[in-house]
């Protein structure tokens, strides 16, 4: 007759509260390590153009369209991408002064449609001076530089 050891069916295991301990540990250092971006530090890569700025008498009204699509009139961010979101801050910005320049700034990456809702907005309110801004060609010659 055969007699079974029963120490010998015990199933090894592996003890994974160790291993989710350090995961937890690497998420927290992962997440307190990790920079984020502020509103005044947005990087734009403007679409590039030969033409020179004209000389404007008036301070234009900066409307900015960063990458992602969102809009930024002045200092102040649009909360909602919509044309009405845009409007409402255009008129806190502008006030009633319709005659003044505006300066549209999109970065080269920012999709075609934020740009026309961006002059839709522009339009509905009545401003007729729209400018867009561009960046020159490397190595092209910058109006009132003396060096080139």
């Amino acid at each position: 007759m055969r007699i079974r050891d029963r120490r010998a069916e015990d199933v090894p295991e592996i003890n994974l509260v160790p291993l989710i301990d350090v995961i937890l540990v690497l998420i927290i250092f992962f997440v307190v390590t990790t920079t984020f971006d502020t509103r005044s530090m947005l990087k734009l890569e403007l679409p590039r153009a030969d033409a020179r700025p004209a000389d404007g008498e008036q301070p234009a009204l900066s409307v900015l369209v960063n990458a992602d699509g969102r809009y930024f009139i002045d200092d102040r961010e649009a909360l909602r991408t919509d044309v009405e979101a845009i409007k409402s801050t255009i008129l806190e910005v502008a006030g009633d002064d319709r005659e003044r320049p505006v300066l549209l700034r999109a970065d080269a990456r920012t999709p075609h449609q934020a740009v026309v809702t961006a002059m839709d907005a522009l339009g509905q309110l009545g401003f007729r001076r729209i400018s867009i801004a561009t960046a020159p060609e490397p190595g092209a010659p910058v109006a009132g530089d003396p060096a080139r």
